[in-house]
């Protein structure tokens, strides 16, 4: 027997794990009949992920079942971090984005079974793109992870830094009877909120392995609240010297509040940039997912296999966010209030205003996602060849389903001071009394003129109160796909051919109507105002008045809003419309992309060398629809669908993907490894929109291109394993990424109309455009072994080097990454710790400005003992640390959004039978 199908054969047995802990079949592997094994703990788990990864053909990383069960983990994303090159983006306190070696996730693929998973994502102001949100998937659901960093023609494209496989447990895999469950007490140090989490898992098969099912359940909730501090974009030092073309009035030296040093400072350093607002951040959110799995395994024949697995995901998100900041860079309010300015190094780092303008923003959110996912799929299996088909359709539906948007204004006289980032990010000062914990200092913008509001609108014009927002997203595939493959004696020794379709569509929808406030004396004290809890902002180095803030109740604003409470005995009700407002009528976009694709693949062995090549070629065709403009005025759109029509822009191209994956045994416990291929990642869906978005107060904007061309790449591997003792290996790895066709966020000069100037104005517009070539190298290096005593020990380092051919930072791109996870088992007992750090990383351009994340360390444990084979009880910590997430522009004397969301402290009792 030759090593490869030795160390498969040795791998099968030891994922047959009793008390409902199993690991998927490879559907594209012959039905082997094993013997039960029963296979548990943090040892057992490390040396499964071993022998999988020394038999693979390319360079493969895995975490099975039990492994996540012995992660704290909140979801898969969180469970394959301790993966060398493999990172998170943790905005909202865990993993939802996952980066494979420095690419942007969105340059990545998540299946599910070998195939396609719907994902939508919550956030309003996140659009939907192939990234894929992991916070849907619970852990309890896994058999196992599957990480491929080296392509294989047989694996859908579509993935430049590597692709993530998710089997589901399977029902032949378990014991012919098996109940399991869990129930899990979590708790959460800032929310000062705990709740109970639910799984559990029942199977059946019969005593022949010929037929078996599964089915499991899992309930997740979780009170979030997370603390921050906020801005919203910047602006150069000239806007308060009268540089903005747009507001001539906005001048604070020709108003006379900036004189000598302070006039001196602007006009010696015009271009210097400053934060156009700046403030507290108070975000509550109960996240529910409820996800049900089932599985159906027949063998009619010892020579058919069918399978069919559905997965089924509902989860709301319901959120309340509360911005209270100064608007120190407002327009009309702000930029004629300027008292006094620091600037040092080209930033702003402290300024003082004279009776400037104060925002607090609440947003009552309700936001839900689903996704479904059916498969099907049969394999028959003659002598020496199979013929397998399988045929699938998954959907998720999410977004924001309503926002209830209300805003309440103050003037008053208040310093921003940022002369201690990143340290101390940011403190605001109230001079003439504290504002932030009185309510009633902040009212609706009743706006202005010489009319009676209470009779009508004529002569008088409207403040801005806010709005009423809906933008769901849909994203759905149905694909069907076709295997023949030979098996034969002799140096090739199988061949693989096969044909893939895959229909694919995603779209987003967005209406609303503003809320429109005549006179309104309402302040914010009607919707019972609390102070802060103690807690809030722990952790930060701010003054007791960002501390002492209020909140306000955000559903009995939304019932005011939606209500109509604001409105004038003759304003008549406002009706959400598409076509209300051009921004609104933009955000409607859809997306058609067809694929289809045939490769051949011949794999290879001898006693020296292993492996596969491969050509993959894939068409693709795609529609982007979306609305554009035909009544063009002189004061914008028309606001009836008369005055827009729905356009479609077509693209084609094809593609040949060349693969190839070797595997030298060097030595008897030293395996080379090198791989070459050509890829692709498409544009974000997004991206390839013609969505569009404008900030009228502060001129910048943003919007999709449909003429996007493919990423493509050259991608080169090179490592080495070294197996130097049992459940031990020592490996290096060096990459080499070439991509063409780099989409960038480009930012450029644009005029379009300004509703709340009523002129046309220069925006700067952020457009996405294949900017170039990009080049990806690194280096990692992963070692793993089990020591005396119960001890052991993985540890990994990740060195990726990425830049644009015009210089700029590659999203998602950390340069450093270090996960440390001692542990110790011994009996019924076993513990383990997982230490993970990451330097900082670009994660786009926004309001014209570069985004970064600052290096962030994350420390998680985790405890259990086994009263008995049936009964064990593990404790785990996330978060330890209570991390902090620091996202900056340009500079960390720019903060942008720096949040804390609280350690999670969970208890989980578990039972199988």
């Amino acid at each position: 027997m030759s090593l490869r199908y030795a160390l498969l054969a040795g791998t099968v047995s030891a994922l047959a794990l009793s008390a409902g802990v199993a690991v998927a079949q490879d559907a594209n592997a012959p039905a082997t009949e094993v013997d039960e094994v029963v296979v548990t703990g943090i040892r057992a788990s490390l040396r499964q992920s071993i022998d999988t990864k020394r038999a693979a053909d390319g360079i493969v990383d895995v975490v099975t079942a039990e492994d996540v069960g012995k992660f704290p983990s909140a979801n898969v994303a969180e469970a394959i971090t301790i993966i060398p090159g493999v990172t998170v983006d943790r905005a909202f306190g865990q993993g939802e984005k996952v980066s494979i070696l420095g690419t942007d996730p969105a340059l990545n693929r998540t299946l599910l079974n070998g195939q396609t998973v719907a994902s939508a994502d919550w956030f309003l102001l996140d659009q939907p793109g192939r990234t894929f949100n992991y916070a849907l998937l619970a852990p309890q659901i896994v058999g196992k992870v599957e990480v491929f960093k080296t392509p294989e023609a047989r694996i859908d494209e579509g993935s430049i830094g590597g692709t993530v496989d998710v089997s589901t447990r399977r029902p032949l895999d378990l014991a012919e009877r098996t109940i399991s469950g869990a129930v899990t007490w979590l708790y959460n140090d800032r929310s000062e909120e705990g709740d109970a989490q639910l799984s559990a898992m029942a199977g059946w098969r019969n005593a022949d392995r010929t037929i078996g099912v599964l089915f499991s359940a899992q309930r997740a909730v979780d009170q979030l609240r997370r603390d921050g501090l906020e801005s919203y974009g910047t602006i150069p030092a000239s806007y308060y010297a009268g540089g903005n073309a747009e507001n001539p009035g906005g001048n604070s030296i020709a108003n006379g509040n900036c004189t000598g040093a302070c006039a001196a400072a602007l006009q010696a350093n015009p271009n210097a940039r400053g934060l156009n607002a700046f403030g507290t951040s108070y975000f509550e959110q109960e996240r529910e997912r409820n996800s049900y799995t089932a599985a159906v395994q027949w063998r009619p024949l010892p020579q058919l296999d069918l399978n069919f697995d559905w997965l089924r995901v509902d989860a709301s998100y319901d959120n309340t966010a509360q911005a209270m900041f100064a608007f120190q860079g407002n327009t009309w309010n702000s930029l004629g209030a300027l008292t006094d300015v620091q600037i040092d190094g080209g930033v702003i780092t402290k300024a003082s205003f004279k009776n400037a303008l104060s925002v607090w923003d609440v947003q009552y959110r309700e936001a839900a996602v689903t996704t479904d996912s059916y498969r099907l799929d049969g394999k028959w299996t003659g002598d020496n060849w199979d013929l397998s088909g399988e045929f699938g359709y998954t959907k998720a539906e999410g977004g924001t389903q309503r926002q209830l948007f209300g805003e309440f204004l103050n003037w008053a006289d208040y310093t921003v001071d940022f002369t201690g980032a990143p340290g101390t990010p940011g403190v605001l000062t109230y001079k003439n009394g504290n504002v932030l914990n009185n309510a009633s200092a902040f009212s609706f913008d009743g706006g202005w003129g010489a009319g009676d509001p209470s009779v009508g609108p004529t002569g008088y014009n409207p403040g801005w109160g806010g709005n009423i927002v809906s933008k769901p997203t849909m994203d759905e595939e149905t694909y069907f796909q076709a295997d023949l493959g030979f098996d034969r004696e002799g140096f090739f020794n199988r061949f693989q051919f096969g044909y893939k379709y895959r229909a694919h569509e995603t779209d987003q929808k967005m209406s609303g109507v503003t809320v429109q406030v005549y006179g309104n004396p309402d302040n914010a004290s009607l919707f019972d105002p609390q102070v802060a809890p103690g807690t809030y902002l722990r952790g930060f180095n701010v003054n007791d008045q960002m501390k002492g803030r209020v909140h306000l109740n955000g559903a009995k604003l939304a019932d005011y809003i939606s209500s109509g409470g604001y409105l004038r005995p003759w304003q008549p009700k406002p009706t959400p419309t598409v076509f209300g407002n051009a921004e609104f009528t933009a955000q409607n976009w859809n997306i058609q992309e067809d694929v289809n694709a045939l490769y051949a693949q011949a794999d290879f062995e001898n006693e020296r060398v292993r492996g596969n090549v491969g050509l993959r070629y894939v068409r693709t065709e795609s529609e982007s629809g979306g609305f554009t403009c035909v009544n063009q005025t002189a004061t914008g759109c028309g606001t009836t669908a008369a005055d827009w029509k729905w356009s479609v822009s077509s693209k084609e191209y094809d593609d040949f993907l060349p693969s190839l994956n070797l595997a030298i045994n060097a030595a008897e416990d030293v395996i080379v490894r090198v791989a070459a291929a050509r890829v692709i990642s498409r544009p974000n869906y997004a991206d390839m929109s013609n969505y569009f978005w404008l900030s009228d107060q502060i001129l910048t904007g943003g919007g999709g291109n449909p003429d996007l061309d493919p990423y493509k790449s050259t991608n080169l591997n090179l490592a080495a394993e070294w197996y130097f003792a049992r459940n031990a290996i020592l490996s290096g790895e060096i990459f080499y990424k070439k991509i063409d066709n780099y989409i960038l966020q480009i930012t450029k000069p644009e005029q379009h109309f300004n509703q709340a100037q009523n002129a046309v104005t220069t925006y700067q517009i952020s457009r996405p455009i294949n900017a170039g070539s990009a080049d990806l190298k690194g280096a990692t290096f992963a070692y793993q072994q089990n020591y005396a005593y119960g001890l052991g020990l993985l540890a990994n380092y990740t060195y990726v080097d990425g830049s644009a051919d015009n210089g700029q930072d590659l999203p998602f791109n950390s340069k450093h990454q270090v996960n440390i996870s001692p542990f110790f088992e011994s009996g019924p007992f076993s513990a383990r710790v997982t230490y993970t750090w990451r330097s900082k990383y670009f994660t786009g351009v926004d309001r014209g400005d570069n985004m970064y994340v600052r290096a962030y360390t994350g420390l998680d444990a985790t405890a259990g003992y086994a009263f008995n084979e049936r009964v064990s009880l593990t404790v785990s910590g996330q978060n330890l640390l209570d991390s902090e997430y620091y996202a900056y522009a340009n500079s960390v004397n720019l903060p942008r959004g720096i949040y804390r969301s609280g350690r999670k402290l969970l208890a989980t009792l578990s039972v199988a039978f």
